[in-house]
């Protein structure tokens, strides 16, 4: 191969990869409807649950249509929108009964919100160690995080790729604990056909400007149990109660409501979801294909259950040693070439300053010795973007011979 453009060769990726947001006139459609009505708020409070009924008639409101339309198309009767990702973890979990002195087993290996949502409700993240071959949830550790004081059970489909709910529904089952599945990551993927978020008792998903569909912010709560649809409702609307004065509140709550601008773009990112998830679909499974042909790189498995992978990352592990070079050079030599790509979290969350500070519930330094795959995925992983996966077979290529490049001439790039 050419020499390395760290070395003044020319890089194998000369050409952007597709951009993101990725938008178009219906999103611009949408938004100026919200814009021309001048109805930019709605009063949607038991929306969620009237929408359901069959008879009900069309929604008025785009957060109302966006609500019904969002948990259709993930397996579930109910949907509540909310302000972000992490507002709806905890209303999810407070909906459930989670509160202060309570426990929630979260992964160490993910965005700090599956952590820091129970916390900001009172209760203490338990942390469980994942399995190095998919980054998710372990099962096989579950039992040892279980105490007498565990209220919910929060896995992650990381990256867009399920977890092992089965075991994890099995053990939560027996110990009669609830599980809410953070599906930040997971819009439109499956669990054994099933949508991501529509199997445990309520799943929550971000619309960020990072993930699979995003109207820069936003989030959501899905669920197929009426009454607890209703207990989200009334906590984001302040603790109001449907069919009750304004001015009356029957519980803690939240602002933490959806605008209509928000839920426009949403109705829009919502339509285009499948054909871009398709597309993710069959260039995760091609690229992964090819950089598995390479030494030193291990791409995540894809388990039976997972039938529908979100991607949003392709993630690999990298294993310096087999590769002959070191994470960090490797970086520096990809990004060299054209080929965008991060470590992702530089740590596992119980190493966060966040977690060190004095009066916490827990000793989260002892996290470190019980969660040794999440310390070694900090140590390996490769993350590529999303957007990436959005482009064509010869995009998944240039990627593919960029890393190929730079294992011929991995000699070359070490300092």
């Amino acid at each position: 191969m050419s020499k390395l453009a760290l070395r003044g060769g020319e890089p194998v990726r000369t050409r952007p990869f597709p951009s993101w947001p990725v938008f178009d006139r219906r999103e611009e459609e949408l938004a100026l409807e919200v814009v021309r009505s001048g109805r930019w708020w709605s009063y949607t409070l038991g929306e969620a649950v009237a929408a359901a009924k069959e008879d009900h008639a069309a929604p008025s409101s785009k957060v109302a249509a966006f609500q019904r339309n969002f948990a259709a198309a993930h397996g579930c009767r109910y949907g509540i929108a909310c302000v972000n990702g992490t507002a709806a973890l905890e209303i999810a979990l407070r909906a459930l009964g989670v509160g202060a002195g309570d426990e929630v087993i979260v992964p160490p290996y993910t965005f700090v919100a599956t952590a820091s949502a129970p916390m900001l409700i009172g209760a203490t993240p338990v942390f469980c160690d994942i399995d190095l071959d998919t980054f998710n949830l372990d099962p096989r550790r579950l039992e040892e995080a279980i105490t007498p004081r565990t209220r919910a059970i929060l896995p992650v489909h990381f990256a867009g790729l399920a977890a092992d709910l089965d075991a994890i529904l099995t053990i939560a089952a027996r110990r009669g604990i609830p599980v809410v599945e953070d599906a930040a990551h997971g819009h439109g993927g499956s669990w054994n056909g099933r949508p991501l978020g529509s199997v445990g008792a309520a799943g929550t998903f971000s619309f960020q400007v990072s993930k699979n569909m995003t109207a820069g912010e936003g989030g959501m709560v899905i669920t197929r149990d009426a009454a607890l649809a209703e207990l989200c409702e009334s906590l984001i609307w302040a603790g109001r109660q449907p069919g009750r004065p304004w001015y009356e509140h029957h519980r803690l709550g939240w602002n933490y409501r959806l605008t209509e601008l928000q839920a426009a773009i949403l109705l829009a990112q919502l339509e285009r979801l499948p054909g871009q998830t398709r597309r993710r679909q069959d260039n995760g499974r091609y690229l992964a294909s090819r950089l598995r042909e390479i030494p030193g790189i291990a791409p995540l498995a894809v388990p039976s259950y997972a039938t529908g992978h979100a991607w949003h990352l392709f993630v690999f592990r990298f294993l310096a040693e087999s590769f002959g070079l070191g994470r960090a050079e490797f970086l520096r030599a990809l990004t060299a070439e054209g080929i965008p790509a991060s470590s992702g979290y530089a740590h596992p969350l119980h190493r966060n300053p966040l977690f060190q500070q004095p009066g916490l519930p827990l000793d989260y330094a002892r996290f470190q010795e019980l969660c040794p795959a999440s310390e070694q995925a900090c140590a390996e992983a490769v993350w590529l973007e999303h957007r990436l996966l959005l482009g064509d077979r010869a995009d998944m290529d240039d990627i593919a011979a960029a890393v190929a490049k730079i294992y011929e001439h991995r000699q070359e790039v070490r300092p």
